[in-house]
């Protein structure tokens, strides 16, 4: 048994890498924490009580994303007894996209799976999703969703439900496939889905970001029904507002019509409206035509008209940055291979 310890620095936060095994794993599963000293010890139990009996060689990824609790000392602890689990850990914190990214990087496993460390959803569905991988070789991403049918959602404050549904059913119609739940943490990808990436986000929106550049590169994406609870220790670290934000900035960016379209189309009824008011002013002989009425209409009507233009050329250039992630996945495709037959290529590493 071989035990390594690396480190990277990446301006003023540090990244430790441990491994107990020098074995290449099959499985990866990639748990992003911050302040979670509660939940440490319990995830990696039942993660372990799932995984384990397969028999597959795995690992357990544990990121810790510049926790400012005990969860580092924790998670150091619960390395010494289990043979499996690697640790990758910087400071300050950066984002829940910050860590997976991180830990998807640190990861050596084929199949790659991803979830909360709070346990919202029971380790029980990576069974079904192994499955899947191992049977399905033309499913590239399984998802887990409380909102298809045969899903459900237990114990979860109304408002956090409410607003969770409404804005995975406002963010489905941006992805060319119907997907019941785009936001969740809870998936598996093959290898070759995320190393075909360049991510980016360092928030929740990378979940965002991942099926759309998967699905831009022909990715094939299923869902699994599958059972979503409240935590039950530690805190929540969902912010609302710039949650919210980054999903509205990526629903304009996927569809952008859903912007200009709809603004543009309601300024121009409007100048329309307000057009059809003169006229009936005019039929009556009571129109003023220096009214400041026949200005605003005038307005409002050229302004709409403007808006759907731009909504026009937002698609082209949406068009156009779906043919850069194609660009993209061919270029790290060929890195790969050339890495594989010459080694490694200068100034090729991670820019972080």
């Amino acid at each position: 048994m071989v035990f390594l310890v690396s480190s990277f620095d990446w301006g003023h936060s540090k990244m430790t890498l441990e491994a107990h095994s020098s074995q290449r794993p099959r499985l990866s599963i990639v748990i992003p924490m911050y302040n979670e000293q509660e939940n440490a010890a319990t995830v990696v139990e039942e993660v372990g009580r799932v995984i384990t009996p397969l028999g597959l060689p795995w690992e357990l990824v544990l990121v810790n994303d510049g926790s400012t609790d005990g969860t580092l000392e924790v998670i150091e602890q619960l390395s010494r007894r289990h043979s499996h689990l690697r640790i990758v850990s910087y400071a300050p914190n950066r984002g829940r996209g910050a860590a997976l990214r991180r830990g998807f990087r640190a990861s050596r496993g084929d199949w790659i799976i991803s979830t909360d460390a709070d346990l919202s959803y029971s380790p029980s569905y990576m069974l079904q999703m192994i499955e899947i991988l191992r049977s399905e070789p033309e499913t590239d991403v399984v998802l887990a969703s409380p909102y298809m049918q045969g899903g459900r959602v237990e114990e979860v404050p109304f408002f956090r439900h409410i607003v969770s549904r409404l804005g995975n059913r406002f963010l489905k119609g941006t992805l060319p496939k119907r997907i019941h739940t785009v936001t969740c943490v809870f998936r598996a990808y093959r290898r070759e889905v995320l190393d075909d990436m360049e991510l980016e986000s360092d928030g929740k929106e990378i979940h965002l970001e991942i099926l759309s550049k998967a699905m831009a590169v022909g990715r094939s994406v299923r869902e699994i029904p599958a059972t979503l609870r409240n935590r039950k220790k530690g805190k929540s670290k969902s912010k609302f507002a710039r949650t919210s934000l980054t999903h509205v900035v990526f629903s304009f960016m996927e569809k952008p019509m859903m912007f200009f379209g709809l603004v543009g189309l309601l300024l121009f009824l409007a100048g329309m409206a307000i057009g059809v008011y003169l006229f009936w002013l005019y039929f009556r002989q009571e129109l003023n035509p220096v009214r400041p009425l026949m200005n605003l209409m005038a307005l409002l009507t050229i302004s709409g008209l403007f808006m759907v233009s731009f909504g026009f050329l937002a698609i082209k250039i949406a068009l156009i940055r779906k043919e850069i992630y194609k660009i993209q996945k061919e270029n790290l495709e060929i890195k790969r291979y050339l890495q594989a037959s010459v080694g490694p290529i200068a100034g090729s590493g991670d820019s972080e």
